[in-house]
């Protein structure tokens, strides 16, 4: 008999963090959530812990505290609020995995804080690596941490290069669904709306990655994770449009071989494989039939269209701080395109433009990135 293992989930009430509550329903004699994190859905956070009953739970947002103290704390649940409190909660003793599903950069300093605690991780927030890459991977190299990837396009690089030598690697491939916006011409995306923008094809997803999917930075945050995650270059890993999602990633061998991933659009599989390494957990979820995937297709991506992909490998290039740079504005953008306050294209000029203004540092502290951050943040917010 297996011990249960305690989960932290960070971002407990987004999509990762509700299928990841999938997983550990499925599965009651193997996972226990321990710590359930929110940042700002207390109604949400009271009712899973409420049928969850995890030892404790964090608001990020302050404001919130007293609402979800009154009605947990009668439970004997405890309840904390704010960023410390997180990455505190997340470094605990008891805790096993913490399933990284914050949105943004708000997910690097509990991922660190749990790293340096020794904690394996479950990383779906893509921006922890993107932001402090080389920072993160040193982490986990001095401690007994593991990295395990719950993005479906990780997950399948992940699965893909099992029992595999590295230096046999040629090539990630690294597969697109090309977003809502996929065969639109590029004249017409002036127009885009928000609710054309998360009008996804293929998955369900949280608004913010739903844009980044539309605008394809998402891609470009994923080939950068992917240059970390598998220590390769960024010119080694190309991207490819795969309208159908169910070939979740590949890669090239010297020797000319392709290995792919294959599974239907549903982030239970990735979520469900990375909690369940070194083995997998059998399950009743619906397989896959010839019907799913009796016709694939795969196309290059439109760089003119989706110039964001090509801003993403400028800051790979570039290094430093410059992808926290990047990722600092494109939070900036996608908020102020989801309210309204800006047309779709605006979000790649914001970017690029806060990008050439940013001071460049090339070998960043955490502290010069927590600086980085902040100031590109007032810097694209002035250009709104």
């Amino acid at each position: 008999m297996k011990p249960i293992k305690n989960i932290a989930i960070l971002g407990s009430t987004g999509s990762i963090g509700r299928q990841t509550l999938d997983i550990v329903a499925e599965y009651p004699h193997l996972f226990k959530a321990w710590l359930l994190v929110a940042n700002n859905s207390a109604d949400l956070l009271i009712e899973q812990a409420l049928k969850f009953k995890p030892r404790a739970v964090v608001i990020a947002n302050e404001a919130l505290y007293d609402k979800v103290k009154s009605a947990l704390t009668p439970r004997g649940i405890e309840v904390m609020a704010g960023s410390k409190a997180i990455a505190e909660a997340a470094a605990e003793p008891p805790v096993d995995i913490v399933v990284t599903a914050m949105v943004g950069y708000s997910g690097l300093e509990p991922t660190i804080k749990a790293i340096e605690a020794g904690k394996d991780i479950a990383l779906a927030n893509k921006e922890t690596l993107v932001v402090a890459g080389d920072l993160i991977t040193k982490l986990v190299a001095r401690s007994q941490s593991h990295l395990y990837p719950v993005d479906s396009e990780h997950g399948a690089f992940y699965q893909c290069l099992v029992g595999e030598q590295r230096d046999s690697v040629s090539k990630l491939i690294l597969t697109a669904s090309g977003g809502p916006f996929r065969t639109w011409p590029r004249e017409r995306l002036a127009t885009a709306t928000v609710q054309d923008a998360l009008n996804h094809p293929n998955w369900s997803m949280g608004s913010k990655i739903t844009i980044d999917s539309a605008t394809m930075m998402n891609k470009g945050f994923e080939m950068i994770e992917a240059k970390w995650l598998y220590g390769v270059s960024q010119h080694d890993i190309e991207i490819v449009v795969h309208p159908q999602s169910i070939v979740h990633s590949m890669v090239e061998f010297v020797d000319g071989s392709i290995k792919a991933q294959l599974g239907l659009p549903d982030m239970h599989l990735p979520i469900r494989y990375a909690l369940g390494l070194p083995g997998r957990l059998p399950s009743d979820c619906r397989k896959m039939t010839v019907d799913d995937y009796c016709s694939l297709t795969f196309e290059r991506p439109d760089y003119d269209k989706f110039p964001l992909l090509t801003t993403a490998y400028k800051a790979a290039d570039r290094g430093g701080n410059v992808p926290c740079v990047m990722n600092a504005a494109n939070e900036i953008a996608v908020a102020q395109f989801l309210h309204g306050n800006i047309k779709f294209n605006d979000i790649y000029n914001i970017i690029e433009k806060t990008m050439a203004w940013a001071p460049y540092i090339e070998h960043p502290t955490y502290e010069d990135y927590v600086a980085t951050n902040a100031e590109a943040r007032r810097y694209a917010s002035t250009l709104i």
